[in-house]
């Protein structure tokens, strides 16, 4: 009787500990990868995705400039940057055009629309 408590008790704490988990997972509508700043050509996340873990100056040709939606996926610690900030021209020249803290998903923003070439992480915006 005592073994079989001890194990109900033990699978109480896995269902909980895993349930704990699961809620400190993402849990946008964006599909992107975890660590990663995700860009789609269209909006709400659709058509070709482009995605990086770093930095990028200067875009592939297919996105740069046709930039509908972004998200930030990226991992969050103390010292670690984790914003990201979307520029419209290479090299992270010109304006900033967009944004995103940790865990931020745009599915459409009519002034950055069309509009980055580079991006850079950060520690803010």
């Amino acid at each position: 009787m005592i073994m079989k408590r001890l194990a109900t008790s033990a699978a109480a704490v896995v269902l909980a500990l895993g349930s704990g988990l699961a809620l400190a997972a993402p849990s946008g509508a964006a599909d992107c990868p975890s660590g990663e700043f995700c860009v789609w050509e269209n909006a709400n996340f659709a058509g070709q995705r482009a995605n990086w873990s770093g930095d990028d100056g200067w875009w592939e040709s297919w996105i740069a400039d046709t930039d509908s939606s972004w998200a930030n996926h990226g991992i969050s610690a103390p010292g670690v940057k984790d914003h990201v900030k979307v520029y419209e021209d290479a090299y992270q020249g010109g304006d900033m055009t967009v944004c995103l803290t940790p865990g931020e998903e745009v599915g459409y923003n009519g002034v950055a629309n069309d509009r980055g070439d580079s991006h850079t992480w950060a520690m803010s915006c």
